[in-house]
Order: structure tokens, then sequence, then C-alpha cells
């Protein structure tokens, strides 16, 4: 085993960077990398780290931590408004069905029961993170088995949570009614001092360091971190205080922006919290737990899916939507990594568990990253065996996804006057911008829009330019304007790109990447300036119309933007 910390973090990223090339290529989550390149850095293979040093649990913390800051951002209960019932109804049953029969497959392999619980629970969630990942590659993530899945994701989240907050109630000293009501006391303490200072102070702290991307950036961190450090102290658990602390700020119109700069810092040490699991895996292990954990990976790729087609089924849905969405939650989730590493430092689950559960992992999310990818085709295979139950009568209206005709990026200077153009046209117009002021602003005058960076391609992920007409980008920046046109044009190549440049160097860069025509200021300004002086006539009264105008100009622009 390498002695320095720095030998071995370099070790670790030189092999996770060759298996997550070999699992790319297999179009798989890189969550399957990490954990391979765990089991190689193990005592299996390489013997390469020691997981129980105390640096490595730190950094397993910090990705627990961070991935359920991000988790927090993310979660939108605007679908549990459109489909709470059901989303309600449908996760609560195959969770409750899901990890009974869990728990009898695991008892029946021997394992105690209190382990088996634990593990048979940590079965019942699905990963959100995969499953919004390969439905937002295909672009059916808006659609209805899309939006449903969904909903079961978030339910099942606010499951996983509460099962957190409960479980390190057991294991207190004092009775358990004494140990609920202080627990509760706290609860409410906390989460009141957390949403007073969301109503009232966060929001005037946003809108002045949100002018700074870095600023933003350890403001987050920052605020992640003392939350999580907050709740800790005030007995619960790291995990529930950094997902309080994403909640805080997931409806902030400022979310997506951090939600893409966080993103790449909760990658980091999420690989390395997997890393670690996998290399916690030995041989003995191995044996122990390959054979219980293949029948509960058959389970949860075939059991659990069948749970929830039923499931569907008897709350009127087609034959079509019930199969897309029950095949698409067949993996297990990284909660359940979580809710394990719980019950260990409890001292209620062991290595065999964990072992266990990383070969689920490992076979099903791998096997269903192809039956996600590939369901529609599965579910015309198996269409004629479901045609033989007779006709299906239900029906599931498909919700409409909200597009834009136009998008402009850059409020400030030109974007003003060019939104106020695509209104006069009746073109349903969306804003970028990255000045918090001028999106309070927007969002006063009902206009939509959108707070994040031009060159941040993550966040334009989660933009719809599938039907835009046109698109016009008021930003100064060449190279942002470059990323932002490349992006663009892979989910829209009909659209009219329009940039802008303050010189010429970049010009014919911009032409490369796709824009269709390039606005110069100065020689739109100078053309204009030279029409005016070639058509009217140079008199008193003509460069007093000219200054009027100008000043009627601006003070539009001053009333639109106050």
């Amino acid at each position: 085993m390498l002695d320095s910390v720095f030998f071995q973090i370099s070790a670790l990223l030189g092999i996770v960077a060759v298996v997550s090339f070999l699992i790319h290529l297999l179009r798989q989550p890189l969550l399957i990398a990490y954990i391979i390149t765990g089991i190689l850095s193990g005592p299996i293979v390489f013997n390469l780290i020691d997981s129980s040093e105390d640096f490595y649990r730190a950094f397993s913390e910090f990705g627990v931590v961070l991935l359920l800051f991000v988790l927090g951002l993310s979660l939108n209960f605007t679908y549990l408004k459109k489909i709470g019932k059901v989303a309600i109804r449908t996760a609560l049953a195959q969770v409750f069905f899901t990890s009974s029969i869990g728990l009898l497959i695991l008892i029946f392999f021997k394992f105690s029961f209190v382990s088996a619980l634990f593990l048979a629970i940590a079965i019942t969630f699905s990963s959100t993170i995969i499953i919004i990942k390969l439905l937002t590659d295909k672009r059916e993530l808006e659609s209805v088995y899309g939006q449903y899945t969904v909903g079961l994701m978030l339910v099942q989240d606010v499951i996983a949570i509460v099962l957190l907050l409960f479980i390190p109630l057991l294991s207190g000293q004092e009775s358990f009614v004494v140990t609920l009501g202080i627990w509760a006391l706290k609860g409410i303490i906390l989460f009141s001092v957390i949403y007073s200072l969301s109503k009232f102070i966060l929001p005037w702290i946003l809108g002045k360091v949100a002018k700074s991307a870095e600023f933003l950036f350890i403001f987050t961190i920052a605020w992640c971190f003392c939350i999580a450090g907050l709740a800790h102290w005030g007995g619960f658990s790291l995990e529930v205080g950094a997902l309080m602390a994403g909640l805080s700020l997931g409806s902030t119109p400022y979310h997506f922006e951090i939600s893409s700069r966080i993103k790449p810092l909760r990658d980091f040490f999420i690989m390395l919290f997997f890393i670690i699991l996998g290399s916690q895996m030995n041989l003995g292990d191995l044996r122990q737990v390959i054979i219980p954990g293949l029948v509960l990976s058959i389970f949860v790729l075939i059991g659990n899916p069948l749970i929830l087609y039923l499931l569907y089924r008897l709350q009127h849905f087609t034959r079509r939507n019930s199969f897309l969405a029950s095949v698409t939650a067949a993996q297990v989730s990284e909660f359940g990594f979580v809710l394990l590493f719980v019950g260990r430092q409890l001292g209620a689950v062991t290595d065999r568990q964990i072992a266990t559960y990383t070969v689920v992992a490992l076979v099903t999310i791998f096997i269903s990253s192809y039956v996600i990818t590939y369901n529609k085709k599965l579910f015309q295979f198996v269409r004629p065996v479901l045609n033989l139950l007779g006709k299906d009568y239900a029906y599931n209206e498909e919700e409409e996804v909200e597009y834009f005709d136009a998008w402009v990026f850059g409020y400030h200077r030109m974007g003003w006057k060019i939104v106020e153009t695509f209104k006069k046209r009746k073109l349903k117009t969306a804003v970028v911008d990255f000045n918090p002021e001028y999106i309070k602003k927007l969002q006063q005058r009902g206009i939509s829009s959108y707070f994040g960076d031009v060159a941040d391609v993550e966040f334009l992920d989660e933009l719809n330019f599938e039907k835009a007409k046109i698109i016009v980008l008021t930003v100064p920046d060449p190279d942002d304007q470059i990323t932002a046109i490349s992006h663009i044009k892979k989910k829209n190549k009909k659209a009219y790109i329009v940039g802008t440049l303050n010189h010429a160097r970049n010009l014919e860069d911009l032409y490369r990447a796709g824009a269709d025509y390039v606005m110069m200021p100065h020689l739109l300004g100078g053309e204009w300036m030279s029409h005016k002086l070639l058509n009217e006539k140079w008199t008193k009264t003509t460069f007093h119309k000219l200054k009027r105008q100008q000043h009627d100009e601006m003070i539009l622009r001053y009333d639109i933007a106050r």
C-alpha cells in the first residue's frame, strides 16, 4: 500500500480514469466504474488504500453531504401537486411489498433480522440520479411515464429522509418516547431557524453574492456545510442538514446555477465515496454474498418492476405507461448506500450487508441502464403477451413541455430592446441573465427568466431549446458564445442563432460554431449614423429630433428595467 495520500489519490484517479473509459464505451453510469475501482484498489487486488483511515472517512462524509445538498436543490414538489396521490400511494405500497419480500429472501439466506431489515429497505429505493440522467438524455423526462417515475422517486426520497431522521432515535439510551420528544423539539427549533434564515436573510444575501460566480460558489458551499454542521450539533445527521440546506436554496431563482457549479465537486467526492465502499469488499465477503446478491438482483430487476406494474395498472394507467415506468425503476439507489452507511455507524449493519448491496448495485445499475435506454423496444417485444389479456381501456394524456419561440441571453444593454421586439411579434420569449437584479425585474414583469451562466453546459442542459425559432446572445465574451452556440446546435439545428462581438477577431470562430449572424455594435451604430447623415438634412431640427428620440428611448429602457 502506498504511504503518501497524494500518491494514493493519484493512483485511484489513474485507475478510475481507465475503468471509466471502458464503462463509458459500454454506455453505463460511471457509478459502476467507481465501485469497480474500489474493488481493484482494495485488499482483493492491488491493496492501494486503507479505507479505515480518517481522511477517507471524511471524504465519504463530504460526498454524502454534497449528494444530498444537490438532491435538495433539485427536489421539485410541483410534480407532487399534479400527481401527488398516485405517487404517494404507489411509493408507499412499493416500499412495503418490496421490503417485505426482500426481508424474506434475506432471512432465507440466514441474515440476522435487523441487518436483513436494513438491507431489505435499502433495495426498495431506485436511483433518482441515474433515472433523471437517462430520461433527460432520451428527452422523456416530461412524458407521462417520466413524470410519474420522477414523482415516485421524490416520494421514495422523502421516505428515505424520514428513515435517516428516525433510525438514529432507536440507538438512544433513554426511553423512546423521551428521545422522540427531544428529537421533535430539536427538529422544530432547527427547522424554524433554517426557515427564518431562508425566508428573511438568505434572499438578500443571495442578491448580493450572485453577482459574482466565484462568490456564489463559495457562499453555497459554506451554507451547505454550516447548515449540515448545525443539524449535527442539534442531534441530527449531517445528511439531513445537507438536504435541508439544499431545500432552502431550491426555491430561489439561482438553484440551476448553484446546482451546475456544485455538481463537479459533488461528483469528485461521490467518486471517492463509492471507491471506498468498493474497497471494503474482500474475498471472504464475496464468497458469502455473491449468491444472495444475485438473487436480490433478480428480484430488483424483475420482481420490483412487476410490483410497480400492477400498482400502476390498479390506478388505471395504460399498459405502455405502466410498463415503461416500472422498468425504469429497476435498480437500487445511492440512498441505499447512505442508509447502510448510517446503519453501520449504529452497529446494526456489517460489511457483509454492504458487500451484498454492492453486488446488487453493480448488477442492477448495469442491466437497468440498457433497459431504460431501450424500454420502448422492450415493450414492443412483450406487448403481444400483454395483449392476450384483452383490450387496454386505460388512457393517460401526455402533458406538454413548456417551450419558447425565442431566447435572449443577456438582458442588459441590447437584450431588453430585443425582448420588446419579440413581444411585439407575439413570440413566446425567455431570458437568461447572470444578474440577479434583472431576473427579479423580469419576474415582476411576468417574463420567463433563468439565472445562469451562458457558458455552463450543465445549466444549458436544463433549458428547452428544441422548438426555438431564434436565439440571440448579447453577452460580450466570444468563448462563452462559442460554447453556448455549439451546445444549442446539438439540441436544435434549425433555430437561427445571432451572436454579438465588440471586435472582429473572433468573427469567423462564431460563424464556424454555428452562428447565423453576428452583431457588431460599433459597425451597426456607424451604419445607422451614416444612414442618418446621408438621408437627413443637417439642421438643428434634425439633430433635436434624434436627441429627442434617444431621450424617449432611454426613458423607456429605464421604465422597463426599473
